[in-house]
């Protein structure tokens, strides 16, 4: 009966591509596997170390879930009170609440791109991206890696057949720390008469003085109408959200299949969120301690990258076979650090990696143990 499922197992196997969940606990930047055995996280999202800090300052919730959709009887006091600090962090009119990160970004681009319309998509955009453009109704066409001048080219091409555009992006890739060309996107995007939605799950909490991200911190949020961020990265807790024009919000309320047909962010989630946004000052403080943590490794690396990444807190360690990324990780636990090995599909053929991410709980010593383990390249 599931023969077919097995093939494709094996042919996992065979590539050493096979995936598999791991129980571990995690302490603060600690990770301790089935044995006991304690590590140095070096995999973590929680860039500023706020999934700990929040433990201690969430208030206590009387409900854990939410109990129904946000459309039924979900959409509390608190989840009202969240989306109004999201929109004020973001300085837009408004700021739609969703169940996790991959739903905002899925629920969104399906629901406001539609027949008739066009999307453009970076190919290396995040699967949830990818997989909302591909539930939509509209053309889709995927263009190279940070390329602007296709993006110009394809609109040139095809803009006049089409309703409205889409050019939808991450702001920062989470495979590489790299930044999308923004400021050449809203210019291409204006002369075409195209629309941005930008997704900013790795930029929210690290750009910026105000720390919205990387539309912020190069000058365009406002010309990006539609901004997506997560609340489970750098402000360390769970769901995302779009920022956006009232009308979109609205929109996304009676359309967005995702957040209609989900349970409502928990309570729990919520009330840690709220936490975080009440406290700029410890995001502040956290978020420069992580960025010169970022500059200090990549220097001493000899990675060489241009000053608006170089306090991103994602840095790729190219390694190229999946079998080399697999040995250099397995090295690493060894020597009690736990740096993740990325291979395909999550990054393109023979372009395997150990991706390091920083956390404003890591320290001097332990980026000098980093160093010492990894291989040379």
């Amino acid at each position: 009966m599931w023969d077919d499922l097995n093939d494709r197992l094996d042919d996992l196997r065979r590539r050493g591509r096979m995936r598999r969940l791991h129980p571990r606990r995690i302490e603060g930047v600690d990770l301790i596997d089935q044995s006991g055995r304690r590590l140095i996280n070096f995999g973590s999202n929680d860039y500023l170390g706020l999934a700990s800090f929040l433990a201690s300052k969430t208030m206590r919730v009387d409900s854990v879930g939410a109990r129904a959709s946000g459309l039924v009887c979900g959409w509390t006091d608190r989840h009202q009170l969240l989306a109004e600090k999201i929109a004020e962090f973001e300085r837009t009119e408004a700021a739609v609440v969703f169940p996790s990160g991959f739903a905002a970004c899925s629920g969104t681009v399906s629901a406001l791109c539609r027949q008739g319309d066009l999307i453009l998509s970076d190919e290396l955009n995040h699967a949830s991206l990818i997989d909302g453009c591909r539930l939509s109704k509209a053309d889709r066409m995927v263009y190279p890696h940070r390329d602007v001048d296709s993006v110009a080219r394809l609109l040139s091409q095809h803009r006049k057949q089409h309703r409205r555009v889409w050019i939808v992006t991450d702001s920062v890739f989470s495979m590489d720390g790299h930044v999308a060309p923004l400021r050449e996107l809203c210019v291409v995007a204006s002369d075409h008469d195209a629309t941005l939605i930008v997704d900013e799950a790795h930029g929210t909490g690290i750009l910026g003085d105000r720390f919205s991200g990387a539309c912020e911190s190069l000058g365009v949020k406002d010309q990006v109408p539609i901004r997506i961020g997560t609340l489970s990265k750098a402000l360390g807790g769970q769901g995302g959200f779009v920022a956006c024009p009232r009308v979109v919000a609205e929109f996304l309320v009676n359309h967005s299949r995702p957040l209609i047909y989900s349970t409502a962010l928990s309570m729990s989630a919520v009330e840690s969120a709220i936490v975080a946004l009440e406290h700029p000052g410890e995001i502040r403080r956290r978020r420069d301690l992580v960025c010169a943590m970022s500059r200090q490794l990549r220097s001493q690396l000899g990675l060489a990258c241009p000053a608006s990444e170089s306090g991103i807190p994602i840095i790729p360690i190219p390694i190229g076979s999946d079998a080399d990324a697999v040995a250099a990780s397995q090295r690493l636990y060894e020597s009690g650090m736990f740096v993740p090995a990325i291979r395909p599909p999550t990054v393109p053929e023979g372009q395997a990696r150990l991706r390091i991410s920083l956390s404003a709980d890591h320290n001097t010593e332990m980026l000098g143990r980093l160093i010492e383990g990894l291989p040379s390249f």
